[in-house]
């Protein structure tokens, strides 16, 4: 199913975060193509009293002035420079980036800003724009942060039928990490009893270091309203057998209960140590020392001052 694109000016760009380890997320689209299943987003649309379920996606829309609205954003004496996340919401390099250049106009104007980027995406066409990952690389923190749930094909094909397969995505890894830029793994969702087998879970990791990943890690599946309903319909179509455990594990709200996060939490540790992850970029791009200085002032004054 194609998307329909609609193209709608913007009045704001950044958008404040909370209950997340950074405070600013920015997102050129809203809607994506990639439709997966489990995509937590489902649950806040259908809290706006948009769609959330077959029909989410069908629409994108374009902000066609992001790129402007966030120069006058970051320009404003009241920016601090924090960490800017984009793809919090919808993939940055869904399909319609390709046409449009929405992400690749907002990278720009954060480098020139000089504030700290972070990217979220299951997409390999984040390469295309690896000379402006490098040239902002050169004067703030920048992490592209690859999103591989697991290998396994059937799991991928049912649950993330929009996005390009997961071997392409560690390809572009290995591309930026040659580049010299930070690049990582997040195995998010792991969905119980579908893809949480140890050969599955190991099968990533092993990968994500041949990749040169620089760092992996492991979210469960969570179901708010508006995200359940779609991903339990799914299910029932796609592993009806799975259904009533499901409904069981998710009986109490929209996390895990018991033991098994923690469980994940220590597979994932050991795995982590048995394949070595680490940041091994032979040429790793980096902010001059007065860039970092000032990235600590503006997210972390107090750790600056104690160290002075």
């Amino acid at each position: 199913m194609r998307s329909v694109y609609r193209l709608n000016p913007c009045r704001t760009a950044l958008n404040r975060v909370a209950g997340m380890p950074f405070k600013w997320s920015l997102n050129p689209y809203m809607g994506c193509a990639h439709r997966c299943t489990f995509c937590y987003v489902r649950a806040f649309e259908r809290r706006a009293d948009r769609p959330s379920g077959e029909e989410y996606g069908a629409v994108v829309r374009i902000k066609t002035n992001v790129a402007d609205v966030l120069r006058i954003e970051l320009a404003r004496p009241s920016w601090m420079r924090e960490t800017v996340v984009i793809g919090a919401a919808t993939d940055p390099y869904q399909p319609a980036e390709g046409r449009f250049r929405l992400t690749r106009a907002c990278l720009e104007a954060l480098s020139d800003a000089r504030t700290p980027i972070g990217l979220i995406t299951r997409s390999p066409l984040v390469v295309r724009d690896v000379d402006v990952l490098t040239r902002a690389a050169r004067r703030v923190s920048v992490a592209v942060h690859f999103s591989v749930p697991t290998l396994d094909q059937a799991v991928w094909r049912a649950t993330e039928p929009g996005t390009p397969p997961p071997r392409a995505r560690l390809a572009a890894l290995q591309r930026l990490v040659r580049a010299g830029i930070r690049a990582d793994v997040l195995m998010a969702p792991i969905l119980p009893g579908l893809s949480d087998r140890p050969d599955q879970l190991e099968a990533v990791v092993r990968a994500a270091r041949e990749a040169g990943a620089t760092q992996v890690s492991a979210f469960l599946l969570h179901l708010r309203p508006g995200t359940r309903e779609h991903f339990l319909e799914h299910l029932a179509r796609d592993w009806p057998e799975e259904l009533r455990r499901y409904e069981k594990l998710y009986a109490s709200g929209p996390y895990l209960a018991g033991a098994e996060p923690a469980n994940l939490r220590d597979r994932m540790a050991a795995l982590r140590r048995r394949f070595d992850i680490a940041d091994r970029r032979e040429t790793p791009l980096e902010p001059p020392p007065a860039a970092r200085q000032l990235e600590l002032l503006v997210s972390e004054p107090e750790a600056l001052r104690s160290t002075a």
